[in-house]
């Protein structure tokens, strides 16, 4: 299993990642992210053979915005949706 990580602070649109493996888009603020079966994500996990093709776009990033690495079985890692970033006060 693997994890793909965006970092949305150092992503700028330049979009490399996307020519290089089909499950990166563009979302509504301009920036990369992971599509996923159910929602659009800044980070997935996957189990499948595809990772090379997220380690080239990873590699493909000029900003460095994209962590590929390993994760163990049983972690449980849950996906991350894009989200609003402001603090909701209670």
């Amino acid at each position: 299993m693997y994890r793909i990580t965006i970092d949305r602070d150092a992503c700028d649109g330049v979009f490399a990642c996307l020519v290089r493996d089909d499950r990166f888009v563009e979302d509504d603020e301009g920036l990369a992210a992971i599509e996923t079966d159910d929602q659009t994500a800044i980070a997935a996990t996957f189990d499948d053979d595809r990772r090379n093709d997220a380690e080239q776009a990873a590699a493909a990033c000029p900003l460095d915005a994209i962590q590929v690495e390993t994760v163990e079985e049983d972690v449980g890692a849950v996906d991350a949706p894009v989200t609003d970033t402001e603090e909701v006060q209670p």
